[in-house]
């Protein structure tokens, strides 16, 4: 009976022993949803980068004695209006569609960092300017505003990553500034200013490490906020112009034939679903995974 008291203190020793970052990644590997999520968002990505490559036709050759074919060996996901091939426009369409959310969240997560750092640890009137700021883009209707400015500015892949990014960081923003209030009074950000450092190293140095958790589970909601809106607006016609493809300006162009061709419009739709939900799963997954709250071993 002793000696298993003691195998088992030891296990425990062993198990507090392990460093925060390798007990968050054996919570992750545990999760299983996320794992799949994960290996299936990998599989996609790279369908999407890669996969129309393997076709024998561009993205915007025209074949009309091929209009409207269902799919086949040849043409798996058919052929449009006029003969395009649909698996290479939607395999690009995806790709464009991933770049923009990606631009998105890189983005946003850089403008809400540093000005959700800057508000939560000089406090004072920044603080109170940066909140209104947040607040005021909170409260006009997104959708709207959206549409305004992508009907100028969001023509290009670029463009609108410029758009939703400047709509999109609000959130991060108010993540890492609840994170840095915390950690402003901590000893080691005191012992730092007692040592004469300055503001932008504490902050980049000391305060922002603990900030990479949560900023981590903010990025993957914030990849499926942009997919999402990215498709919308396409679908609005108002996101990125043919002829580059997307995800939701191929929705856009198929809808008339919902009736008649349902898969034209319902494959670019499942990925655009897909890439969301398996998001949403991973996001889940690091939330618990380095949340050090977790019961989750």
């Amino acid at each position: 009976m002793t000696d298993l008291v003691d195998v088992n203190s030891r296990e425990g020793l062993g198990a507090e022993s392990l460093s925060f970052g390798r007990l968050a990644l054996r919570r992750f590997v545990r999760h299983r949803p996320a794992i799949v999520s994960l290996f299936l968002l990998i599989l996609m990505v790279l369908a999407f980068f890669f996969a129309g490559r393997l076709s024998n036709f561009a993205f915007d050759a025209v074949d009309v004695t091929k209009r409207l074919e269902n799919p086949s060996r040849e043409h798996p996901f058919g052929t449009d209006e006029i003969g395009r091939d649909l698996f290479v426009r939607t395999m690009l369409g995806g790709q464009y569609s991933v770049r923009v959310a990606l631009q998105v969240s890189l983005l946003a997560t850089a403008i809400g960092t540093i000005l959700g750092a800057i508000a939560g640890y000089f406090g004072r009137w920044v603080d109170t300017a940066i909140s209104q700021m947040i607040n005021l883009i909170l409260i006009v209707p997104a959708l709207i505003v959206l549409a305004v400015f992508a009907q100028r500015f969001g023509g290009s892949p670029v463009g609108l990553a410029l758009v939703l990014s400047g709509l999109l960081w609000t959130r991060i923003a108010r993540v890492v500034r609840g994170v840095v209030m915390q950690y402003k009074e901590q000893e080691f950000v005191l012992a730092a200013k007692a040592v004469g450092a300055k503001p932008g190293r504490i902050v980049a140095r000391h305060i922002l490490p603990n900030v990479v958790g949560s900023v981590l589970v903010e990025i993957t909601l914030l990849l499926g906020t942009a997919i999402v809106l990215e498709s919308t607006l396409s679908f609005l016609g108002l996101g990125v112009q043919p002829p580059i493809p997307t995800l939701g300006n191929l929705i856009q162009q198929s809808k008339g034939a919902i009736d008649d061709a349902p898969l034209r419009v319902l494959l670019p739709g499942f990925f655009v679903v897909f890439f969301v939900l398996f998001i949403n799963f991973l996001g889940d997954g690091l939330r618990d995974a380095l949340d050090p709250r977790s019961k989750r071993q």
